[in-house]
């Protein structure tokens, strides 16, 4: 089955393609970036907040079979899932890991998300 074919026969991820889509930087997380609902997202928060990226976060814990779907979608059974520019990224520890290397701050310049060092 075609991804289009996919897509249709499952709205959820539908819904996950278009959010991804839609904004450079996607973060499915448990709560909200103003009231994140587990340790993992907060640490991903804080890293997106540090590096200066905007993002959108999505919280997973008011649909399970969004929370479910995600999982499938990326075939990563953990969240938070960040995404930048339609790409996923990783979970927490990848993200805490490209940030304290400095890959992190460097993909978001250069997919255009945050300004590089000048």
């Amino acid at each position: 089955m075609n991804d289009t074919a996919t897509q249709a026969a499952d709205p959820v991820h539908a819904f996950i393609a278009d959010t991804v889509g839609q904004h450079d930087v996607v973060l499915f997380m448990k709560g909200t970036p103003d009231q994140p609902r587990c340790g993992f997202s907060s640490l991903a928060v804080q890293i997106l907040d540090h590096v200066g990226a905007p993002f959108v976060g999505v919280d997973v814990l008011q649909d399970e079979s969004l929370r479910e779907g995600i999982k499938a979608f990326t075939d990563w059974p953990t969240i938070p899932q960040l995404y930048v520019k339609g790409e996923f990224v990783g979970g927490s520890d990848i993200v805490r890991e490209m940030f304290q290397s400095g890959e992190l701050q460097a993909l978001m310049a250069e997919k255009g998300v945050v300004l590089g060092e000048a």
